[in-house]
């Protein structure tokens, strides 16, 4: 049975987490304050340090968070085609859905590369994203509907290619405009890679 003790530290986590990420969505980053951030959780700072180092820290796993929502919420539209282009396509839409939420969109877009440093920005949602492109770039590749190219070369321009409409999207005024007109161009740069039909081996 799980320990009084593990419960607190389970709760307490969760009850930073949940303050951590109704603050970060509602305010501006660098307009909260460690102190702010224990006290609206109704704990100490030492309590924040403790289990997230800082501010910094805590913000880090609510972005994570995101991530992961996001992660599992593209990945359930790609398997819900056969298809390898439908797969990529639907892979497309949902992560330039997700990219229009206001969660999403405030926390990791917009004030993800300003607390955590842009390195580390691309390095977590690589590490949560990229997979997934590189994943659906093999399966193109390994049913010959795009041209032969390297996979992790095609991978990096097509993730590099959404993270830029992403923040577009985020820095635009109307989002919705925003993210027709991505989803129309990212569209076509997968086509730009489709081999024609009757070309295809085994056609």
């Amino acid at each position: 049975m799980e320990s009084l003790r593990e419960k607190y530290v389970e709760n307490t986590r969760r009850a930073l987490l949940e303050t951590g990420t109704h603050l970060f969505i509602e305010r501006e980053y660098a307009d909260i304050t460690a102190e702010e951030l224990a006290r609206a959780a109704g704990l100490t700072r030492g309590a924040l340090y403790h289990h997230f180092d800082g501010k910094r820290g805590l913000f880090e796993a609510v972005f994570e968070d995101l991530e992961n929502q996001a992660a599992h919420r593209i990945r359930t539209a790609i398997d819900s085609a056969a298809d390898p282009l439908e797969r990529a396509n639907r892979g497309i839409e949902a992560f330039l859905d997700v990219c229009s939420d206001d969660a999403y969109r405030h926390v990791v877009l917009l004030q993800g590369p300003l607390a955590l440093g842009w390195q580390r920005w691309r390095e977590l949602d690589h590490l949560h994203l990229g997979g997934l492109v590189l994943d659906a770039v093999q399966a193109l590749l390994d049913t010959a509907v795009i041209q032969p190219r390297p996979a992790e070369l095609i991978a990096r321009a097509f993730y590099g290619a959404l993270t830029e409409l992403s923040l577009a999207i985020a820095e635009t005024e109307n989002h919705e405009h925003g993210r027709h007109q991505a989803a129309s161009l990212m569209h076509d740069l997968v086509g730009g890679l489709v081999i024609n039909t009757e070309s295809r081996p085994g056609s």
